[in-house]
């Protein structure tokens, strides 16, 4: 049986999405409202913490009331944590911004137009704080590829612009998204490398993210902790690829999902089942006892 705390230790729980909480359909299991509605009883707050826009995850976790204000179990604002930590907000309201480099867009496009030259396929999304972006002739011109890279992306993005040039967008990046149906870590991530004042991570299998230096799911979490007087010690979090390690260093109760990455496995004090099985809420299920 995977380990629990008990209840009445814990006041935050943060869990990733994709790959974690949300199936392998991207369905939340039907009974995550009543568990998160049994937790707030408690008196403890679950956050979700994503590399999705804030508003895939608001649509995602509550689509009925889209996660904004005063819909929330305990008639508050609920709490997000979004673009892998560059964007913490409540309600619809940003708290805490923390934008990649400008200079890091340029790179990334360089170093994704090389990546095509050689026979890649990559797509680029700059996600900004009032929308994500994409420009379907950044780097090739393959139609049907274009098409694939959309349908990946608005899952994640909903408020997705197409526009002439990525490098010349007006809004604060939160990070670049760059998809690779290869598989971004060993394709597209390698001809990107280091990117001189950002930080890259794998962030699903066919996703890389260049971000701030210190942004970071860990580092939002840490904010929010400090914020509501919580420890770690009552800190429960979920994970399934490296993107979530800097969450689950803040979590003394930190669970890798039964099939995560070799790092997040490492890293994670204990095992939740797979996310087909609903690991998520069947270990907080066993926190609250039903």
């Amino acid at each position: 049986m995977t380990p629990t705390p008990d209840p009445a230790d814990i006041r935050l729980v943060a869990v990733d999405l994709d790959g974690t909480l949300l199936d392998p359909h991207k369905r939340l299991d039907p009974d995550f409202p009543a568990v998160e509605h049994a937790l707030a009883e408690r008196g403890i707050t679950l956050v979700p913490a994503s590399g999705r826009q804030l508003e895939s995850i608001r649509r995602t976790v509550w689509p009925d009331g889209a996660g904004g204000v005063d819909d929330s179990p305990t008639g508050e604002q609920r709490t997000i944590i979004a673009e892998n930590g560059a964007l913490v907000a409540r309600g619809t309201q940003p708290i805490a911004v923390d934008p990649v480099p400008r200079h890091a867009v340029g790179h990334v496009l360089a170093a994704a137009r090389d990546y095509a030259r050689a026979g890649g396929h990559p797509g680029i999304v700059v996600c900004g704080l009032r929308s994500a972006y994409v420009a379907l002739d950044a780097v090739h011109d393959d139609e049907a590829m274009a098409e694939q890279f959309l349908a990946a992306s608005r899952p994640y993005y909903p408020l997705l612009e197409e526009v002439a040039d990525l490098a010349a967008v007006e809004d604060d990046v939160l990070k670049v998204a760059v998809w690779d149906p290869a598989g971004a870590e060993r394709g597209v991530g390698r001809s990107i490398g280091e990117v001189p004042g950002a930080r890259v991570v794998a962030s699903a299998g066919v996703w890389v993210d260049v971000m701030s230096p210190t942004a970071d799911k860990g580092r939002a979490l840490a904010t929010l902790q400090a914020e509501l007087g919580v420890s770690p010690d009552q800190t429960m979090a979920f994970g399934d690829f490296p993107n979530d390690l800097g969450m689950l260093a803040r979590a003394t109760w930190s669970y890798a999902m039964a099939d995560a990455h070799p790092d997040v496995a490492a890293a994670a004090r204990y095992r939740a089942p797979t996310n087909a099985d609903h690991g998520v809420t069947r270990v907080l299920r066993a926190l609250l006892g039903r």
